[in-house]
């Protein structure tokens, strides 16, 4: 039977590494979405525009918010970033799960308006590394990581609102956790309900007497 898709929502500090987790499941599972944010921030180097994100100037991104476009949305360090409703609820209706990469305040928003949600919290192993791999990918002045540590201190706290916790020590044995929560989560009684009732039917239904 057709079944409707799971959303996924990866979150964390900045620099956890949910990207590059996010990016190593999505060629590795089948029927897996990856849902592109809308920002009004600059593009960063090698970044490309439907790729990484949907890049848009503040007045597109205004109109779509009057239209109704976002799931939620926010302002992140001072620019805006969106998550496509439509784009969302078009991939779960056809069966699709959609993985969406997202700060934690988006990530609050979404699980209060979807609370079916499968929530995963990317935490780093330590201060130190955080610190480390914001610094090492050379993507930020230097006053901007320490913006992204400080808020990163009080995101961290946050992680026992999730429903899944993955340590990203070491990317491989992390993007293998990642996977086996997807892939478990459609194996969720909720998830099966309709296929199970189904197969119960074969049987004569839920009240059929032994042959």
């Amino acid at each position: 039977m057709a079944r409707t898709g799971n959303l996924i929502i990866v979150s964390g500090p900045s620099g956890a590494g949910k990207s590059a987790l996010a990016s190593s499941v999505l060629g590795r599972i089948p029927n897996l979405g990856f849902s592109i944010s809308y920002t009004t921030r600059q593009p960063r180097r090698n970044e490309s525009d439907g790729v990484d994100y949907h890049f848009v100037t503040q007045e597109q991104f205004e109109t779509l918010t009057r239209s109704g476009e976002w799931l939620e949305w926010a302002v992140v360090y001072g620019n805006y970033y969106g998550t496509s409703r439509k784009f969302i609820a078009e991939r779960l209706a056809q069966g699709d799960d959609v993985l969406l990469d997202i700060d934690v305040q988006g990530a609050r928003s979404i699980r209060g308006m979807r609370p079916e949600a499968v929530s995963i919290f990317i935490l780093p192993p330590s201060y130190g590394i955080l610190r480390s791999r914001l610094e090492n990918r050379k993507l930020d002045k230097d006053y901007v990581i320490e913006s992204r540590l400080r808020i990163a201190r009080r995101e961290i706290l946050q992680y026992r609102e999730y429903d899944f916790l993955i340590i990203n020590d070491e990317l491989e044995a992390a993007a293998e956790e990642l996977q086996a929560i997807i892939l478990g989560a459609r194996c969720r009684m909720t998830a099966r309900a309709e296929s199970a009732e189904s197969i119960i039917a074969t049987f004569g239904g839920l009240n059929a007497e032994d042959p």
